[in-house]
């Protein structure tokens, strides 16, 4: 096992003049506001202080799935059942999305720690925008020079010190100042189990960042390599999730413009049919006009209801491409500005987060139409005596209401043409009176479900349709309509 050589990468190069990485985005707290001190990410892909972690509160999960506990914000506690014992556990929330931490049994300090932040932190105190740097040794004093060995910052005592020891005596150092156009200053990340050494391998068959003690302790039969070796073959593994990711936020993106569309749209028709019902209502005296408002209640009703299911939908989708967002600009960041080993570490967490935002199922389209008109000639009834004209029509197709009718439906003779009725009706029960429904009608012989036998819809225009098939063989034969995508139920 040989490490390839490759450039280090405490320093990954100098921005052109004039433009720098550190932002509030990367830099700040989401929930304190201040420099990140400490940044723990989530699975969500946020990073939040431990402390601001520590002071949010906690509530008791329980995991009855005997699995790992699902962190997202759509996932649920409840989703599947396994024959095993309650788990107890404590969970957190997001305090930017919301979404549900499950803690692990350390705690918050148990979390990742986001080395990006920390990097990004470190870089915004050394342009001057931050409090300013404390030196590693001591943290005491302010920071003149930087240990390029030791990747140490260092105030002037401590450097001394550090000259004077004989391991360390050609070390190189830097003056702090001239490392303000770097984009990036990375220490390095000690083994946890191991503190005086660095995290140098990476463990395929724990999926983690090893050091050298832990190759030949807890790790010693397990494949390792360095990480310089593996991070190509991760790396690449990421950055093909993260395609799979993209595509998602444009489709939303343009879920959301048509919303947007649809709502205006809406907005313009039901403006138009309001115009077109106050022309026919000027004609009337008193009861006309009654006739008129209780028509324009009844539109603004209808908008209200539209209006609310888009709204809803809008809300849901930003969310989600929230996320999705919070997930592709974090992994870009990572694969562009993380090191091996901050890319190793971050891994696991990024790609079960892209993973799970990648199964998440979402409509595309409008849940709602702008289908409303006003029929004038239709008769409304009676209004204080008169009888008046005028409705406005929004009937939809109600699957659960429609029934099949027939004795075809039940028995059919072989080469024989068979027919049966399909009666659509509204919510109400009612029948539709109009056709143009979108119907989908199957007959499959039980024995040869991949053979459908064909069948034609022929639409009566009237809210009625007429099925007919033609059985080329006697047997048992099921019949399938759908309406808008839901099962048809026969007539009793």
């Amino acid at each position: 096992m040989s490490e390839k050589k490759k450039p280090l990468l405490g320093f990954v190069g100098k921005h052109p003049s004039g433009t720098g990485i550190g932002n509030a985005g990367k830099t700040h707290c989401p929930s304190c506001m201040g420099l990140f001190k400490a940044p723990r990410l989530l699975p969500c892909l946020h990073t939040v202080c431990t402390t601001c972690l520590e002071q949010l509160e906690p509530f008791s999960v329980v995991d009855i799935r005997g699995g790992d506990s699902d962190t997202s914000s759509e996932g649920s506690i409840f989703q599947e059942l396994k024959p095993r014992g309650l788990q107890p556990q404590t969970g957190i929330l997001c305090p930017v999305c919301d979404a549900q931490v499950d803690l692990p049994t350390g705690g918050v300090k148990a979390l990742t720690i986001d080395h990006l932040a920390m990097n990004d932190v470190m870089l915004e105190n050394l342009r001057g925008e931050g409090q300013g740097l404390v030196c590693d040794l001591c943290s005491d004093r302010e920071v003149e020079k930087r240990c390029q060995t030791c990747k140490a910052n260092l105030c002037h005592f401590c450097c001394q010190a550090h000259r004077r020891q004989k391991k360390t005596t050609y070390h190189t150092m830097v003056d702090i100042k001239d490392l303000k156009g770097y984009s990036q200053i990375g220490k390095a990340i000690l083994c946890p189990a191991h503190p005086a050494e660095e995290l140098r391998l990476f463990c395929e068959l724990c999926d983690q960042p090893v050091c050298r003690d832990c190759v030949v302790g807890e790790h010693r039969e397990h494949p390792c390599d360095f990480t310089s070796n593996v991070i190509h073959k991760h790396g690449d593994s990421v950055r093909e999730l993260l395609k799979g990711t993209q595509p998602h936020v444009e489709a939303l993106e343009e879920a959301l413009a048509q919303i947007k569309e649809t709502n205006s749209a809406l907005q313009q028709r039901v403006e138009a049919v309001a115009a077109d019902i106050r022309t026919f209502s000027e004609n009337y005296v008193k009861a006309i006009e009654e006739h008129r408002d209780k028509l324009l209640k009844q539109l603004e009703d209808i908008r209200v209801q539209k209006e609310n299911s888009l709204q809803l939908q809008k809300a849901q989708l930003e969310q989600l491409l929230a996320d999705m967002r919070t997930g592709v600009e974090f992994t870009e960041h990572l694969l562009t500005s993380g090191s091996d080993v901050e890319i190793l570490i971050t891994k696991g967490v990024v790609v079960e987060r892209l993973t799970k935002l990648n199964q998440v199922e979402y409509s595309a389209h409008p849940r709602v139409n702008d289908k409303i008109c006003f029929s004038p000639q239709e008769k409304a009834g009676r209004c204080r005596g008169y009888e008046v004209y005028g409705a406005i029509n929004t009937k939809e197709v109600d699957p659960a209401k429609c029934v099949l009718q027939g004795e075809d439906l039940h028995r059919a003779r072989e080469k024989q043409t068979a027919s049966f009725t399909l009666l659509c009706r509204d919510a109400a029960g009612e029948s539709m009176g109009r056709g143009g429904d979108n119907i989908q009608v199957a007959v499959v012989p039980k024995d040869k479900k991949d053979s459908p036998v064909r069948t034609v819809v022929q639409d009566n225009k009237d809210g009625t349709y007429c099925v007919s098939y033609t059985p080329k063989e006697p047997g048992v034969y099921t019949v399938l309509v759908c309406v808008k995508e839901q099962h048809v139920r026969a007539g009793t």
